[in-house]
């Protein structure tokens, strides 16, 4: 009851209030009073204003900051798959540019059959008696290799294959001092032996004295001994050492392959070979000089170098 009564004296005062301030404010006598709130009112307005404006900043700062960081995070991503796929083109382009090169050697040796073959490994020093300087080439007899047969990229000679396994091949590098080939320079057809040497270089020997050999000139296979098929490029001329009182000189020559980036070869499993010796047998005891024919197995001479 009495709660009743309280209601009903602040709902009578208000509604007094109320009917006291349109009375008033129809006679405008609140005017100056609303001016004087307004005035009062403003600066707090202002303050409220300048709060919500930099809470609004400051929200949108943070949302920029989260799209910025989101955009960032996506660009990287980009610029890494950018980059792989970079990558992944310089490559494939490289390894075209390689295809192309075995490619365009074989169609300007139509002569040679070549099985091409991917560099594995390298081993250096396995020997205990010498510098044994081989590679190891992921084809074998399943992929019909023999001993002997020569191996080449499109800048030159590499070697032979030394030895064979089932799917894999050792080669014996033209660079390993085991290693001789018989040999001419291009511009005289001066003859020689070119072996391997330490440091992998090269050395042409027994080159006679009165044959013209110069700085700069290009050694070949001969073709002599049936071990390797002629006009492979070996190297080029680096020094020429002479003395008078030696029989032959000799020439330091630089390899043309750079057996340190070696990648991938090709294997000549076939080509035309002179059995030069059976020549010279047969003319020695007056028979007639054998025919020359093609064969397909160079193995059978190929095993040991001259």
């Amino acid at each position: 009851m009495q709660n009743l009564r309280s209601r009903s004296l602040v709902l009578g005062t208000l509604a007094l209030l109320v009917v006291i301030g349109l009375v008033f404010d129809e006679l405008g006598a609140l005017s100056p009073l609303e001016g004087l709130f307004l005035q009062l009112a403003t600066p707090v307005q202002r303050l409220v204003d300048g709060l919500t404006e930099r809470v609004i900043g400051t929200s949108q700062v943070w949302r920029d900051a989260r799209e910025l960081r989101a955009e960032n995070a996506q660009l990287e991503s980009l610029v890494d798959q950018l980059m792989i796929e970079n990558v992944r083109l310089k490559e494939v382009e490289a390894q075209n540019e390689d295809l192309r090169k075995k490619l365009d050697f074989a169609e300007t040796h139509p002569q040679y059959i070549l099985k091409a073959a991917e560099v594995k490994g390298r081993v250096i020093g396995l020997e205990p008696n010498n510098f044994m300087s081989v590679l190891i080439i992921d084809v074998g007899r399943r992929q019909g290799i023999e001993k002997g047969m020569p191996v080449v990229t499109e800048r030159g000679l590499v070697g032979h294959v030394r030895s064979v396994g089932t799917n894999w091949s050792k080669v014996l590098l033209v660079v390993d001092p085991s290693s001789s080939v018989t040999a001419l320079v291009q511009s005289s057809r001066a003859p020689g032996v070119v072996s391997g040497q330490l440091g992998e270089r090269l050395m042409m020997r027994y080159i006679p004295q009165e044959e013209q050999v110069a700085v700069g000139d290009v050694i070949l296979t001969s073709g002599m001994g049936g071990n390797y098929p002629r006009s492979l490029v070996i190297g080029q001329v680096t020094e020429v050492i002479q003395r008078d009182i030696d029989p032959f000189k000799q020439a330091v020559v630089l390899p043309s392959v750079n057996f340190a980036k070696l990648e991938t070869v090709m294997v000549i499993t076939s080509f035309e070979q002179v059995d030069v010796e059976g020549a010279i047998d047969e003319g020695e005891v007056g028979e007639p000089a054998p025919e020359i024919e093609a064969t397909s197995e160079p193995e059978d001479k190929a095993g040991s170098e001259p």
